[in-house]
């Protein structure tokens, strides 16, 4: 009923905590779990074999010789993991991230065999970091169970956790030029389910996203010229969305317009340049921050000399 698609890289640490959540799943249908290794140079594949000798009717592995993520095949769940999928569904969730509830995939898949017409399932999920931070501890895209139409998940204040994705396979059949090419995977897999039917929101926290973890696009995106990483990133995603507006014939316009001025946003927030950030035409993205975020912001806008003591007292540097 469902494949499991579990992507790795120097997941040493973690691995074996992702796997453990994905077998302790209670289900009346049966699953399998779906790796690809994109040759690690740590102990993760040898994690995995143990496994594999374990469970050789669940767990598939795929064991890169040669890292296609360095080769710029960004998205290889895509390339390497959903042709192989014998699931009606496919169910995603890092090497690095796990699963929390027994019951995740049964709640998912009984929402989606007695939805037809939805392609798409999510709910919220539990944030673990690696280091001290002020934020938020989870992922909560919405209050409440609901139906989510395809502009506010192409134009979303919030990210969806990816361990919390679950779709239909068979769309994952006809996948355009624009998914291969975009820099990251989650994000256009989101907008091709919700161009093909309806995408429900399950307000249940049933996974973990580990925020920090060293081999993780987030931390990639920081070594070297951070400002400049985050704007080719953004091009590139904006390159990704026009490729999406030509395939659904523009239907879906003016939501990524105002996605593609959120990344502008978001661009100006992780790099500090807050008066730029705080003009008239970004205000409405300025009040979907949490509350805790913007009073930051203001602080260190009025007294930047105070807030970066008080950053040096609490965490024991500058960490800016």
């Amino acid at each position: 009923m469902v494949s499991i698609s579990c992507i790795t890289f120097n997941h040493e640490p973690y691995i074996a905590r992702a796997l453990d959540s994905f077998l302790m799943q209670k289900t009346d249908f049966p699953f399998e779990i779906l790796i690809y290794d994109d040759a690690s140079t740590d102990r993760t594949q040898e994690i995995i074999r143990e496994y594999e000798k374990r469970y050789p009717d669940i767990i598939k592995p795929f064991y890169q010789t040669e890292n296609q993520y360095s080769k710029g095949k960004y998205n290889v769940e895509g390339f390497f993991n959903y042709p192989r999928a014998a699931g009606k569904y496919i169910a995603m969730c890092d090497g690095d991230d796990y699963w929390t509830d027994e019951h995740k995939l049964q709640l998912q898949v009984d929402y989606m065999e007695a939805h037809p017409e939805c392609a798409m399932c999510l709910h919220a999920a539990r944030i673990e970091t690696e280091e001290k931070a002020v934020q938020s501890l989870k992922i909560r895209p919405y209050r409440g169970n609901q139906v989510i139409p395809a502009q506010k998940v192409i134009d979303k204040p919030s990210n969806y956790p990816t361990a919390s994705l679950l779709f239909r396979t068979e769309y994952t059949r006809d996948l355009q030029d624009y998914y291969y090419v975009s820099p990251v995977g989650d994000i256009p897999i989101q907008i091709h389910m919700a161009a093909k039917g309806t995408v429900y929101y399950l307000d249940r926290e049933m996974s973990v996203y580990r925020q920090g973890v060293s081999v993780s696009w987030s931390a990639l995106m920081k070594q070297g010229d951070y400002k400049q990483n985050l704007i080719d990133h953004h091009n590139a995603m904006k390159e990704m969305y026009r490729g999406f507006s030509k395939e659904t014939g523009g239907k879906y316009d003016k939501a990524i317009e105002r996605a593609c001025r959120r990344m502008d946003f978001l661009t100006l927030i992780n790099v500090k340049e807050y008066r730029e950030a705080l003009a008239p035409g970004y205000r409405s993205f300025f009040r979907e921050l949490p509350w805790m975020t913007r009073v930051l912001i203001r602080f260190e806008l009025a007294a930047p000399g105070l807030y970066r003591w008080l950053r040096r007292t609490v965490y024991g540097e500058d960490r800016g």
